[in-house]
């Protein structure tokens, strides 16, 4: 799941001498990944379940995702200017119920049984999820010390990951296993995002009743680097590289999530609701990655191992267009565990050395998540055209570009 990286922020002084008690806060904030990560990972659901609803190609089909992570491109830096605007806490709040107004939307979509009204729903939805994390990232960083804002941050985002593992599951069970060959309906996902929209408006209520800390942006770096005489943001070279290689990767990530449902269905010889089971596998794979990548990281250069996840997840997907059942399944769910770090590592060599650029950089590199969009639709047409084998190629090349990154690309200097 793509994360919009935080802002630097500082808390307003108290004229309260006591401890602050953080603790009811950090939970609220965790239970909210694991919404977001729930919610978002819950797409690779709707992506089969649309296409035989619907009657769709993979590529109409694949509009779930194109719409959902074209918002972080479009709604990545307003959603930066709202937030400051009415406040962290109120954006939380403000970001909880517009994702449970989309939601709501299936329910007179389903009635309808129209496409593009889910289309317009998953909008809503996205754009609510940008604005929560614009607005929580930055909290998960100022309750606490400084010296534990990675791990805290870390630890919450990593439940994230427990909710895209979930979705699946929760996906197989009460979505697709409504799926009726006979008969064209989207009646399954009413009640789900019914009861969905509901929770997100109790946490909603919650995050409301709470007395949070009062937190705003901190003041610009002013320190004086070699780079400040720059002319423009894109002279630094391991950004300029950085953008595109988070581009690719998010790419490539949703798009192997957007139809491996599918692939694994078609491979396996076995119904959709079967084969996503699997899927929680590939998103599981990221939670177990960050656990054991936060420990490997503490002694490896990050570019290193950047290369090698990137490495591994080339041949890995090779493997699996090269070969049949069980083998070819399991090496393109292995995949997940290759992109667990790539997020992080990728943003941080992008943003190092740039000092009071740091800000301005963060809001680019968020609008490259924009990369979910573009690439799952550009499989999905080389699927409706072509063949699984082939269109792998297409993330398999997004790696390649990785792989650059991490031996070359995050360079500030040739």
């Amino acid at each position: 799941m793509a994360n919009i990286p935080a802002q630097q922020i500082i808390i307003e002084e108290s004229h309260d001498s006591s401890k602050p008690n953080y603790m009811p806060a950090l939970i609220s904030l965790a239970v909210l990944y694991f919404m977001m990560g729930f919610i978002t990972c819950l797409n690779d659901t709707l992506v089969p379940f649309f296409k035989q609803g619907f009657t769709l190609t993979y590529a109409q089909s694949s509009l779930v995702q194109f719409y959902f992570f074209l918002t972080y491109g479009i709604m990545s830096i307003p959603a930066g200017r709202i937030v400051e605007r009415v406040g962290y806490k109120n954006g939380m709040v403000l970001g909880f119920g517009i994702a449970a107004f989309g939601a709501v939307l299936f329910f007179p979509a389903a009635i309808m049984h129209q496409y593009y009204v889910f289309l317009a729903a998953l909008f809503i939805v996205a754009i609510g999820i940008v604005l929560l994390q614009v607005a929580a990232n930055p909290y998960i960083t100022a309750l606490g010390p400084a010296k534990t804002a990675s791990s805290r941050l870390t630890l919450i985002q990593g439940l994230g990951s427990v909710g895209t593992t979930v979705a699946p599951l929760f996906g197989a069970y009460f979505i697709l296993s409504g799926i009726d060959p006979a008969n064209s309906s989207s009646d399954a996902v009413k009640y789900p995002y019914l009861g969905i929209a509901g929770l997100l408006l109790v946490i909603a209520f919650i995050v409301y009743q709470l007395k949070l800390p009062n937190i705003k942006s901190a003041p610009a770096d002013e320190e004086v680097l070699a780079t400040t005489e720059k002319k423009s943001i894109f002279t630094f070279r391991n950004l300029k590289f950085g953008v595109w290689a988070l581009f690719f990767y998010v790419g490539a990530e949703v798009a192997i999530g957007t139809f491996l449902t599918n692939y694994i269905a078609d491979t396996l010889g076995i119904e959709e609701n079967q084969a996503n089971n699997y899927v929680a596998f590939y998103w599981g794979g990221m939670l177990v990655g960050r656990l054991v990548g936060s420990i490997i990281l503490k002694s490896m250069k990050p570019s290193t191992v950047l290369t090698f996840s990137s490495v591994a997840a080339i041949f890995l997907i090779a493997l699996s267009i090269s070969t049949t059942g069980n083998l070819a399944v399991w090496s393109m769910i292995a995949v997940g565990l290759c992109n667990s770090i790539m997020f992080a590592i990728i943003f941080s060599l992008s943003v190092e050395g740039l000092g009071k650029y740091t800000t301005k950089a963060s809001g680019i590199l968020s609008t490259a998540i924009a990369g979910g969009a573009i690439v799952s639709y550009s499989q999905g047409v080389l699927i409706d055209h072509y063949t699984w084998m082939i269109s792998f190629i297409l993330p398999l090349v997004c790696y390649v570009y990785v792989l650059f990154y991490g031996l070359n690309g995050y360079r500030r200097h040739i």
